[in-house]
């Protein structure tokens, strides 16, 4: 079983969907990453920052969900970043009402020396130099470096985030900024183009259509789970990640053959992230749900067929 070392914001969300709203609630995207890949009973770490206006109550479901807490560093007298969003009808698509960087402008990353040696790092959606500075601080070659990045850093800060996928052994990104980043609308020609930026594997999500994997000219497809109610898409894509790169670590299998797996057991969990507010349902979470649902994913996709 190998460590995982996961990078990404801490945060405060404050969500409307048409399902109702929230007010502050633990939310970024390590909870999410971290959350997920707990599943697997990896060790792991956390590397953020949060403002002392972070409650005890959430550091401490880490650490009870054997989560290492001590990367995460409290500055006295800041506060902690936030989110407020608002999702439309569709729940794909959402505005941003109002975003406080916070401790998080001038967050500087210390990966903790019992996590330099990680088997698995995950760079959760952060500024491309925070990013670099994770990489750069591993005293050994992990064994994946798998990157989630968004729109926003393609538009400003292009030359470091070029620097980074060229790095990584996986980027997740979802497919318009799959299309953004390499200038193809073909998503196959957009993660032929991608791969050739660095990573050795591209996933491309596509929220409730599911999520792709290209490998050496090789493609798998994994479907989302048809839901009977999605409450609240925020963090999908980070427990989908916490998934993949949970299962990756716990299994230290990282052939294309057991990274189709990675996907399944990512989008699995993901399809429980959605049916709560925030990280609530994540929190809950038994591993007999996760199992149960494993088999609906298997059913799901599962056929014979005579091919003369």
């Amino acid at each position: 079983m190998g460590k995982l070392l996961i990078v990404g914001s801490v945060a405060f969300d404050a969500i409307e969907t048409p399902f109702g709203k929230t007010d502050k609630i633990l939310g970024g995207a390590a909870p999410f990453i971290s959350l997920a890949a707990s599943q697997f009973n990896v060790e792991s770490a956390i590397v953020s920052v949060v403002g002392e206006d972070f409650p005890q109550e959430y550091l401490d479901l880490f650490s009870e969900k054997n989560i290492d807490i001590n990367a995460i560093e409290i500055v006295k007298g800041e506060k902690t970043f936030f989110w407020k969003g608002k999702y439309h009808n569709d729940l794909n698509s959402r505005d941003t009402l109002e975003t406080q960087l916070n401790v998080l402008a001038n967050f500087k990353p210390v990966v903790p020396e019992n996590y330099k040696n990680a088997d698995v790092v995950m760079l959760g959606n952060l500024n491309p130099s925070v990013q670099l500075s994770v990489i750069a601080q591993m005293e050994t070659k992990p064994k994946l470096i798998v990157l989630d990045t968004m729109n926003f850093w393609m538009d400003n800060t292009l030359d470091e985030l070029m620097d980074v996928i060229e790095k990584v052994d996986v980027i997740t990104i979802n497919d318009e900024e799959a299309r953004q980043l390499s200038g193809e609308y073909s998503l196959v020609k957009a993660a032929e183009k991608i791969h050739a930026m660095g990573p050795k594997y591209v996933v491309i999500k596509k929220g409730e259509h599911g999520a792709l994997l290209f490998h050496n000219g090789n493609v798998f497809f994994a479907p989302a789970l048809p839901l009977e109610e999605v409450f609240d898409p925020t963090g999908a894509g980070d427990t989908f990640a916490g998934g993949f790169t949970g299962y990756l670590a716990k299994t230290d299998d990282y052939s294309f053959e057991n990274m189709k797996r990675a996907v399944i057991h990512g989008s699995n969990l993901a399809s429980f992230c959605v049916e709560k507010f925030g990280t609530r349902r994540l929190k809950e979470l038994g591993p007999d749900e996760v199992y149960k649902r494993l088999q609906q994913f298997k059913a799901l996709t599962q056929f014979d067929i005579e091919i003369s």
